[in-house]
This record gives C-alpha cells, sequence and structure tokens, in this order.
C-alpha cells in the first residue's frame, strides 16, 4: 500500500471532544477516533467558563495513546468552535479559564456597544459578520465595562485553539478562519481592524500574527514531548475554526453547492471568492468568514441541534434511554406543522428549562403547545427545516451562480428524518455525510501542509471516494411544505 503519513486531529465542539488519526493511504482517507470526552460548561460566581485546562489535559491524553501504539506522526492540528479567547499574562500563564460564549454578560450589550461606541450598520460593514451578542467584539465590551481583571492583566489574547496551540508549542499566532469569527476582522485588508480594537481598550499587539490554514506554528515543546513520548511533532495551524475545516471538507463535485453544517449550530452557506457586504447581507444578518485558499465562507448561524440536546437532558430518563432513532422516529407519529417557532428567537439561547422556553413561544404565539417528547421533537425538526429553507432561499439570491445541491454534513447528517425535511423543504438534493467532517478537514489540512495534496479540490475528490454520502430527494409534497412556510413567516412577524 502507498502510505502516505498519519496526522492527529483535535477536534473540540461545544458539548465534546475527541482526538482522531487520520492517515492516507492508496488514495484514501482511513481515520480512528482515539478518544472522545465531554466537554463541560462550568458555572461559577454568575459566570459559565470552558476548562482550557481539561482540553488540554485530553490533547495529551491522546498524543500519549499515539505514541503507545508506536505511530509516527507528520502533525498535529487542532479545531474548536469560535469567538471565545483566553487572556495570557506578562509570565506566559493563562490569567483565567475562558469565558463561555453561552455567558450571559453580553446580554445587551451588543445593544449598548452600538448605542455608545460604534454605530450596528459600521461594525458590519467593517466586518461583515453577523452580529450576535457573543461575538468576541462584544464579549470584550462587557469585560471592559465590567473591570474584568484577567482582560487588564492581559499581555497575549489567543483564540481558543490558537491557545490550545500555544499550549503544545509555546508559540503565539491569530489564526485566519477563527480570527474573523470575531467581529474584528476586515476581510478586505485580512487583518484585525484597529478601530474595532481600540474601540474595547485592546491593541493589535495583544493578538498574535496572522497566519492562513496550512501554516506550521511550530513543533511539540521539551515539555510536552517528554509527557507524551513523542520527538518534536509540527502542530499545524488548520482552519481553526471548527466550520472552516468542515466546509473545506464537503466532498463536493463544482463549485456550484451549499452546505449545511448540522450539530449544535446549524451553519449554512456558500463559499464565494470575496466576501458580500451590503445592504441585503446586512438587513439579513449574514456572516463572511475566512476560508481555505482565499476563500470565503458566506453563511448565516442558524440554532440547531441544541434545541434538541437541550430537550433530551431534561426529559426523564426512561425517555433518554431512548436511542436517537427511537425518539426521532416517535416524532414522526406527530402531526406535521403542530407547533412552529423561530429556532433563531432569542428565548431559546440558553434557558433554563428549553422545554418551557418552547411552550411559552407556541403559547405566546396562539399555538397548540407540545407536551410530549415527540411533540417537541417534530416541533424542533419542522421549525429547523423551514429555517433552513428560509436562508436557502436567501442563498440563492446572493450567489452569482447555481446552486444544484446541498451538501449536508457533521453529526446532524445522520438525523435521516431533519435530512429528507430539508430536502421537501428546500426542494433540492440534499447529500449526506461525512458526519465527522470537521475531523476529516482538519486532517486533510495537514495533509495538504505536508504536500500530500496539492488544493481543496484535490482533497474533496479524495474525501468524496473515502465516504459514503446518503442522498435525498424532495418527495413531491411541495404544496403542504409551502403552506406551512407562509405560517411560519406569520409566525416570525407575531413573535418580533
Amino acid at each position: 500500500m502507498l502510505y502516505k503519513g498519519y496526522f492527529f486531529a483535535v477536534d473540540l465542539g461545544a458539548t465534546s471532544g475527541r482526538t482522531i488519526l487520520g492517515s492516507l493511504i492508496d488514495g484514501k482517507l482511513e481515520q480512528e477516533e482515539l478518544t472522545r470526552f465531554p466537554n463541560n460548561l462550568i458555572e461559577t460566581g454568575g459566570h459559565f467558563y470552558w476548562d482550557i485546562y481539561a482540553l488540554y489535559f485530553e490533547m495529551i491524553r491522546g498524543l500519549k495513546e499515539v505514541a503507545r501504539r508506536g505511530v509516527t506522526l507528520t502533525s498535529i492540528g487542532v479545531d474548536t468552535w469560535g469567538v471565545d479567547f483566553v487572556f495570557i499574562g506578562d509570565d506566559g500563564a493563562i490569567l483565567r479559564n475562558p469565558v463561555a460564549y453561552r455567558d450571559p454578560h453580553t446580554f445587551g450589550k451588543m445593544e449598548e456597544y452600538f448605542e455608545k461606541v460604534i454605530d450596528k450598520e459600521t461594525v458590519y460593514h467593517i466586518t461583515g459578520i453577523q452580529l450576535m451578542n457573543f461575538n468576541s467584539l462584544f464579549q470584550f465590551y462587557a469585560m471592559q465595562q465590567d473591570g474584568n481583571t484577567a482582560m487588564c492583566q492581559a499581555q497575549k489574547i489567543l483564540f481558543l485553539p490558537d491557545a490550545l496551540s500555544w499550549m503544545l508549542t509555546g508559540e503565539a499566532v491569530c489564526e485566519y478562519t477563527i480570527a474573523s469569527t470575531s467581529q474584528m476582522l476586515d476581510p478586505r485588508t485580512g487583518d484585525l481592524d484597529e478601530r474595532l480594537i481600540r474601540s474595547v481598550g485592546l491593541t493589535r499587539e495583544h493578538f498574535g500574527k496572522m497566519v492562513s490554514p496550512g501554516t506550521q506554528i511550530g513543533v511539540l515543546t521539551e515539555e510536552v514531548q517528554k509527557m507524551t513520548g513523542l520527538g518534536p511533532i509540527p502542530v499545524i495551524a488548520v482552519a481553526g475554526h471548527d466550520t472552516g475545516s468542515a466546509v473545506a471538507a464537503v466532498p463536493a463535485r463544482d463549485a456550484h453547492f451549499a452546505y449545511l453544517s448540522s450539530g449544535t449550530w446549524s451553519l449554512m452557506g456558500i463559499e464565494t471568492k470575496d466576501a458580500i457586504i451590503n445592504d441585503m447581507s446586512y438587513e439579513r444578518n449574514f456572516t463572511n468568514e475566512g476560508g481555505v485558499e482565499g476563500m470565503t465562507r458566506f453563511l448565516k448561524n442558524i440554532c440547531g441541534m441544541w434545541l434538541y440536546e437541550r430537550c433530551r437532558k431534561e426529559w426523564s430518563e426512561e425517555v433518554r434511554q431512548l436511542s436517537h432513532p427511537e425518539l426521532q422516529g416517535s416524532a414522526m407519529q406527530v402531526e406535521a406543522f403542530r407547533s412552529i417557532i423561530n429556532p433563531d428567537d432569542k428565548a431559546f439561547a440558553n434557558p433554563s428549562s428549553m422545554i418551557e422556553a418552547i411552550q411559552t413561544y407556541c403559547r405566546k404565539s396562539k399555538q397548540a403547545v407540545p407536551e410530549t417528547p415527540a411533540e417537541i421533537c417534530r416541533c424542533i425538526f419542522d421549525s429547523l427545516a423551514l429555517r433552513y429553507r428560509q436562508v436557502f432561499g436567501w442563498l440563492k439570491d446572493f450567489a452569482d451562480f447555481d446552486l444544484n445541491v446541498l451538501h449536508v454534513i457533521g453529526g446532524g447528517s445522520l438525523n435521516k428524518y431533519l435530512t429528507q425535511f430539508t430536502a421537501d423543504a428546500c426542494g433540492v438534493e440534499v447529500l449526506a455525510g461525512p458526519q465527522e467532517c470537521t475531523a476529516i478537514g482538519n486532517i486533510m489540512l495537514q495533509a495538504k501542509a505536508s504536500g500530500v495534496v496539492a488544493d481543496i479540490w484535490e482533497m474533496r475528490r479524495i474525501i468524496a471516494n473515502s465516504v459514503d454520502m446518503i442522498p435525498y430527494h424532495p418527495t413531491g409534497d411541495q404544496a403542504t411544505w409551502d403552506a406551512a412556510y407562509e405560517r411560519y413567516l406569520e409566525i416570525l412577524k407575531m413573535s418580533e
């Protein structure tokens, strides 16, 4: 067999993380999950934090397993969710666990920032980033207003994947795709905007050198080498934003596609050569995030399986013991479109009870109130599919090319009911898979950095040859979906 190297991917999501060993053999990608672990929010002192040390521990544990197996690694890459960051002090130590983006300290701060600092339209037209209260800019503003000690004392500020790579190498960088989620990067210049940085009391020097996906950050420190039993393995800045890595791994045949990265969040978008920043993108609150090889990921963030995951935690032990297909299958026995919500309503951001939040929304909008797990699941899936239709229609307005197929990637691609609903709602062929697209993109970008593959389209050809994609086609019941969509739009107006 023609062997072309082993690559170690650290893939961290907002609820769980994993380490994966990938290799390229005979033109196909093979991967094995080495470890999987929870990523728990820590609530203390009135705030929610991520445990950066626990995540570091899990990276080391995965690397120790590689050493135990005697595998020779070509490189290592880390990807995480966006916007969150770590403060580093003068002595090179982490000053505090990073505050989580779901912390309520930003509630109302975005609006206050627009009123007192820089107006909403100016911020959007500088960054082209979807305006959401938890974006890094508004987190920094909230901390500045609160006199956050860690922020005041920080010498360096590293976005989360860069912070974890720094813990492995001792080298501080600012990777482009993760920086683009901050609401502080100007896609025209490719760097953080000085005016926005200064507006929250920071300087460009607080942040690392801007690097593109595929750049070598450094090698494992002697300390990490000693702990793991490995040598000076290179650490690569992959697309540090997990969606950036995921989109790089979409097994598309050509550029005429849209993608839906389906997980805790649903991210629906297209790839474009240049950022799309205009009055319509501002009005519809679309985002322009950094991609691979100079491309822009033009997309919209949609609250995804977060709704389902939170409800599942609240249900009885008996319900939680059901498999996902069993629970989701029961929802198919419930009347369609009985209850519809706007998945992106602020009521669902981080309520103490997601079930109660959904029921309250339906009650206020004078709909049938879902009571059983099956009814709540059906409400969530119907509503997500209708939201996808709305955003997909907007994407067709923005794209200067035909959208012939929608690729659904990530864990949500395994939900056959929601995926079929998406095909029906959007009226387009849907190709589902792969599930672990983020880790695949991470691995393939390392392979590109090592010279094993030439460009993103060769990456995508290899991925397409390595994974199974399940096709879904509209069932033809278009009139029913059209009627449901009109009702969805009416409900949105009622809740505004």
